[in-house]
């Protein structure tokens, strides 16, 4: 069975900060995910689905629930408890392993905490006196990207749970007084159509980047749009063959961006600017300063740099503040935090 073609990331129009957004949370998964606001048909599903299609395979033990490295098989595999790399381990055996590519995890709106979290095997453990989890959807997207739309139509205390697990990497099941954790290490990306309501600004705060996009107001974009829809539905394998080779330029510069990104460095002076951008529009608490500290350092890794500049501070400052700043009832969120800041510093 052939594998079927996905739109190329580089071939979509426009959208630019959007992409930034999804770029910087491959490149440095700590920031927490992103969450892409605007109206439908904008091509937020097209470009998480192609992204994930062009980043480098990963190696897993074969057959496991988990998607776990080798590395960190041994622990969550003496838990598991009832696969054949399991058992590999129980016995000290070497565990197999495979490659394959990253992994798009959808998450229905309809989805409940135990098909999220993951649950216990209660008849088995009846049955047989044995602990047996049944991994969820959070197992499934380790070191993957998990893909959440219309996010602000989930249940809160499931959101809660994907915010928790985005920010600590680990995902803990708690059944019938057994506990059993495993890693869950992966990228948040949440989408939203404003007029179908907000999410709670505590909610908010824990999306480490946000991103509004609306539909292309350019005509000779809106061609292009069509053209290169058009040509990929009528013979996909040789549009994306067009693509190939500003797809690979751009895998390379992810992967030499995650081995430059802790060389980075970034002078106290910055450190202040950034404290400053967080001051004048009024943000609660710390964390939008730490995500535009590590934001502006991943923007200069992206870019080939080993020190932060101004740009890289006032580019992840649009992406980090937008949905953290106060604002009243009924109003929206900020788009242009730089006017914003300059209205606030002009009182």
């Amino acid at each position: 069975m052939s594998k079927r073609a996905v739109y190329p990331f580089v071939a979509i129009v426009g959208q630019e900060r959007m992409k930034l957004a999804l770029i910087l949370n491959v490149i440095n998964p700590t920031l927490s995910g992103v969450l892409i606001r605007g109206e439908k048909g904008t091509a937020k599903s097209t470009a998480v689905r192609a992204l994930a299609e062009i980043l480098p395979a990963i190696q897993v033990v074969k057959d496991c629930p988990f998607q776990l490295f080798p590395e960190e098989a041994p622990d969550v595999c003496r838990e598991c408890a009832h696969t054949e790399c399991s058992r590999q381990v129980i016995n000290h055996e070497p565990l197999e392993t495979v490659e394959r590519g990253i992994r798009v995890v959808e998450l229905p709106v309809g989805a409940t905490e135990d098909r999220v979290v993951g649950t216990m095997d209660l008849e088995h453990a009846l049955k047989k006196g044995e602990k047996r989890m049944e991994p969820g959807i959070l197992a499934a997207a380790h070191r993957g990207i998990l893909y959440v739309d219309e996010v602000n139509l989930l249940d809160d205390h499931v959101v809660d749970v994907l915010l928790d697990s985005a920010a600590m990497g680990v995902n803990t099941i708690e059944r019938e007084g057994v506990s059993f954790s495993h890693p869950a290490r992966f990228t948040l990306v949440g989408t939203m159509n404003p007029e179908e309501g907000e999410l709670r600004p505590q909610l908010l705060d824990r999306f480490g980047l946000c991103v509004h996009i609306e539909g292309i107001n350019e005509p000779a974009a809106r061609v292009a749009i069509m053209e290169r829809r058009m040509a990929f539905d009528e013979n996909p394998e040789d549009f994306c063959a067009q693509w190939e080779d500003e797809s690979r330029e751009l895998v390379e510069k992810i992967k030499r961006a995650i081995d430059l990104y802790p060389q980075v460095v970034i002078g106290q002076p910055s450190l202040f600017e950034i404290a400053s951008y967080c001051l004048d529009v009024g943000v609660d608490g710390h964390r939008g300063d730490i995500i535009i500290l590590k934001a502006a350092k991943t923007l200069a890794a992206f870019h080939g740099r080993t020190e932060v500049i101004k740009d890289d501070i006032d580019t992840a400052a649009e992406m980090a503040l937008p949905h953290r700043i106060r604002r009243q009832p009924l109003q929206d969120i900020v788009v242009d935090v730089d006017r914003l800041r300059r209205q606030n510093l002009a009182r």
